[in-house]
């Protein structure tokens, strides 16, 4: 392992969190189990590292999984922006249900950004979101103002008020045949 030089950029920033999940049985004659996030808790290592149930009356259980790294990274500022400007700040979990065991399901990654949370669901993994806590909320939006400019918007003129010689071929839209 090699030592860090005074140069080396810094870590990101970083929390952790714990994710609780909920397990239904039997919500439906359809369904034997159905799930649903309950929580994300700030994560100051007070519930170890390892998965727990946390209650289970056998019609309702509840599990905590604590451990998740949230960090913030440059290339994801858009997707903050998104998730902040969206009214409604929201934690974004991705989570699966055991291909062996149906009865259980697991976080695999918290996330604020809009734009990973849509990639994820573009590749058909389950992603739920929760409200942000104030506190979590200004921390990224006080991350987001230092390290994210949106670009400015473009105004594109509508073809009608564009000079027809410097029109596409076509007519109306520049590009067409």
């Amino acid at each position: 392992m090699t030592q860090p030089t005074d140069d080396s950029p810094p870590a990101p920033p970083e929390i952790r969190v714990a994710v609780v999940i909920e397990r239904h049985a039997r919500p439906s004659v359809w369904e034997e189990w159905r799930f649903s996030l309950a929580e994300v808790l700030i994560d100051e290592g007070q519930w170890g590292n390892q998965p727990r149930c946390l209650r289970d009356d056998g019609q309702r259980a509840s599990f905590l999984y604590p451990g998740f790294p949230v960090r913030l990274h440059r290339d994801e500022g858009e997707g903050y922006y998104l998730n902040l400007s969206s009214g409604a700040p929201v934690w974004f979990v991705m989570w699966r249900i055991d291909d062996e065991n149906a009865s259980q399901a697991a976080p695999e990654t918290v996330t604020l950004s809009y734009n990973e949370a849509g990639r994820l669901l573009d590749a058909q993994e389950r992603v739920d979101n929760l409200p942000l806590p104030e506190a979590v909320r200004a921390w990224l939006q006080a991350w987001t103002d230092a390290n994210y400019r949106p670009e400015p918007k473009k105004r594109r003129r509508p073809a009608s008020f564009v000079d027809p010689a410097r029109r596409g071929p076509g007519g109306d839209t520049p590009g067409c045949a």
